[in-house]
């Protein structure tokens, strides 16, 4: 069973305008690795050069915040979801 990851607008022109992405993977790592394999450039978005999240990406397993959790190598369960959300600044 895999996993839906729900796109951001900004990002979905990299996935040909669609706004949920079924992928297979264990962690959020595989994850997000599996959706930039199907849909090229999605991670130069979402990873630094380190292989790290970028820090105005967030990404969150039903609500939580990955980053509070165990970070790329949390533990995703098939039929989970998973968002990608951009920070959002402003004042």
């Amino acid at each position: 069973m895999s996993v839906t990851v729900r796109i951001p607008t900004q990002l979905r022109t990299l996935t040909g305008g669609t706004g949920e992405v079924e992928v297979e993977g264990a962690t959020v790592r595989e994850v997000l690795e599996a959706l930039d394999a199907r849909h090229p450039g999605l991670g130069e978005r979402l990873f630094d050069e380190d292989g790290k999240l970028r820090r105005f990406v967030n990404v969150f397993l039903a609500d939580e915040d990955v980053r509070f959790l165990d970070g790329l190598d949390t533990p995703v369960a098939p039929g989970q979801s998973l968002s990608v959300v951009p920070a959002v600044a402003g004042g």
